[in-house]
């Protein structure tokens, strides 16, 4: 299959046609004693996905001072009709900018948004901010491709400790849905390993949820027994760590670390620190300023990172992270540079012709550098290539 036209990568056009660098008109500013925040998290801190967020909103109070009772949280918000009633809920207590932090809730944060023109609505994962034409209606997200693949070459090194950088050993990837988010995550951290052994193989395997604990260990047992020798995921609980603690398999998760569910077997994990943006989007409030349409940043402004890292890495494995990391810095290291892989035999490099465009959609985001340009033309994730060495087991959407 040439490509995957997922909602998310679709829609990435029309926010680019938009425009990602429009912002919303400024308000008046608001005094930091009256201000109110209201959160919808998909889950709450058992699920490393909030948790994060709730980190992030954490940061935040306490970057910018406030108290307590000047943020509403709401917990375990399904992506349906009930983020629309708890966004209206957050408007009618007087929040004057309220965040959702699911890729389902972003067409109810819409509707409220058209609804309650003088609140701002922030969404995370989203695609649609732009193209919605509603000045108080902004999308975020981060550059967690760069975690992902330094996550990866901590794989990669440890699968070149075991089995030598030859290896063509073959790693699992426990994922959510099929959307443009969890592939470009996953195609940044296999590219991570094969940055150490280029020959190694992934397999993906889908469970169609975010967070499942008992779905994502089945999941990655079922890549276990099919000959993974290392499982990630894009799944945002401990299901798959404690799958690989119990089968002694080595893990890289997500979000949080997975230490506490494998301390003998993880490596570390691929996170985001949300307090970057939650605290610019509220000051923003605070000094009546505009709150950028589309936001995205990564490493160089501490909005992404690997957690700690597990007694079992390789050895080297601390000195070449930091190489990775600052060759991200640097800008000498693109994750998605098209000389490092290839979809059905091919390398795509250029936007020079309808036809290359219509059999790999997705080459608009190519540039003349020979790089794929993630985030860098909106905030939600694009790259939707499955790249040769990558095989889905299954697709979920």
């Amino acid at each position: 299959m040439k490509f995957t036209k997922t909602l998310a990568v679709v829609a990435m056009t029309a926010a680019m046609a938009v425009g990602s660098a429009l912002a919303a008109g400024a308000a008046e500013p608001v005094d930091t004693a009256d201000l109110k925040v209201g959160f919808i998290f998909v889950g709450d801190e058992q699920e490393g996905y909030t948790y994060a967020h709730m980190l992030g909103r954490d940061g935040m109070i306490e970057a910018l001072g406030l108290s307590e009772d000047q943020v509403i949280s709401k917990y375990n918000i399904p992506e349906d009709e009930s983020c629309y009633d708890a966004a209206v809920d957050l408007a009618e207590q007087g929040c004057q900018i309220i965040f959702a932090n699911s890729f389902g809730h972003e067409d109810y944060m819409i509707q409220a948004a058209s609804e309650y023109p003088e609140v701002q609505f922030c969404h995370a994962t989203g695609y649609q901010a732009a193209s919605s034409e509603l000045e108080n209606m902004h999308n975020y997200f981060t550059s967690v491709y760069e975690s992902r693949y330094v996550s990866g070459v901590v794989a990669g090194l440890k699968l070149a400790e075991l089995y030598g950088e030859d290896t063509d050993a073959k790693i699992g990837y426990v994922g959510a849905y099929s959307y443009a988010e969890v592939k470009s995550g996953f195609t940044a951290f296999y590219l991570g390993v094969r940055s150490v052994c280029p020959n190694v193989t992934m397999e993906v395997k889908y469970t169609g949820s975010w967070a499942d604990q008992a779905l994502e260990k089945e999941t990655a047992e079922a890549l276990i027994a099919d000959g993974c020798v290392l499982i990630s995921q894009h799944a945002d609980t401990t299901g798959a760590a404690s799958a690989c603690e119990a089968n002694e398999v080595y893990d890289v998760g997500y979000n949080v670390s997975m230490l506490d569910a494998a301390p003998n077997y993880a490596l570390t994990s691929a996170s985001i620190k949300w307090a970057p943006y939650y605290t610019y989007a509220v000051e923003s409030i605070i000094n009546g300023e505009a709150i950028d349409t589309d936001w995205c940043q990564g490493y160089a402004d501490g909005a992404v990172w690997i957690t700690d890292l597990g007694s079992a890495v390789a050895e080297g494995t601390e000195e070449a992270v930091e190489a990775a990391w600052a060759s991200i810095l640097d800008g000498s290291l693109h994750v998605f540079d098209t000389s490092t892989w290839t979809v059905d035999g091919e390398t795509i490099t250029t936007t020079a012709t309808d036809e290359l465009a219509d059999t790999y959609y997705g080459v608009e985001y190519i540039n003349e550098d020979g790089y794929f340009m993630e985030s860098e033309l909106a905030s939600a994730p694009a790259f939707a290539f499955v790249i040769d060495g990558i095989t889905e087991l299954n697709q979920v959407y």
